[in-house]
This record gives structure tokens, C-alpha cells and sequence, in this order.
């Protein structure tokens, strides 16, 4: 199993940034790919963004792309998310989670099985 923990949320004007973490701990050289994920109030888990651990490899949801960056540092078996142009619609609690299976990562939440806790991103108008 996989121990996740976010940290970097926060409350940040529009056009403004910010960088969330997710260190992992526990059996980490046993997931594919870190991935971020978000829940604004009233709608469902989105999938955001994922990287490959091995190869490094990015995929994002056309709503970020350009604008979020996804990275991860192997050493630290550490992820990043960092958001600029932010806009209120990002507004949010953004989870990590890691993905193990058949292929290179999922966008379907189901398929994942460890989860962080979440952190909160509000983005202010």
C-alpha cells in the first residue's frame, strides 16, 4: 500500500499560483503513475493531471492544460502540481492519488486505490 499526503493548498486571487505536493511513502516503487484529482462543491471526482514515475511521461485534462504542470521527483518520491492562471472554476480539493495497473495511468478515479487526504484550493474572483 501507499501512503499519500498533500500539502500546498491554499486561497489565491485569480490569474495568481500555486504548487501542491504529494509525498509517498510505504510500497511506492509498486505504482505506475502519480495523479491529481479534484471535487468542486455540487459536481465529481475530475481527473487533472497524471505522471509516469519510470518515464516521466504527462497527461492532463484539456480545462489545465497550459496551465498546470505536473512533475515528480523520483529521489523524494515526491509529486508536484504547480497551478498558474488560476481562475475561480479551479476552485476545488485537489487529491493525489497513485495508480498501479495495466497501463501507463487512469482517468477513471475507480481504478486507483491510494488516496491522499485532499487539500483545498479556492481561487477568489
Amino acid at each position: 500500500q501507499v501512503q499519500l499526503v498533500e500539502s500546498g493548498g491554499g486561497l489565491v486571487q485569480a490569474g495568481g499560483s500555486l504548487r501542491l505536493s504529494c509525498a509517498a511513502s510505504g510500497r511506492t516503487f509498486s505504482s505506475n503513475a502519480m495523479e491529481w484529482f479534484r471535487r468542486a462543491p455540487g459536481k465529481e471526482l475530475e481527473f487533472v493531471a497524471a505522471v509516469t514515475w519510470a518515464s516521466g511521461r504527462t497527461y492532463y485534462t484539456d480545462a489545465v492544460k497550459d496551465r498546470f504542470t505536473i512533475s515528480r521527483d523520483n529521489a523524494k518520491n515526491t509529486g508536484y502540481l504547480q497551478m498558474n492562471s488560476l481562475n475561480p472554476e479551479d476552485t476545488a480539493t485537489y487529491y493525489c492519488a497513485a495508480y498501479r495497473g495495466l497501463g501507463s495511468y487512469s482517468r477513471r478515479p475507480t481504478d486507483l486505490r491510494s488516496w491522499g487526504q485532499g487539500t483545498q484550493v479556492t481561487v477568489s474572483s
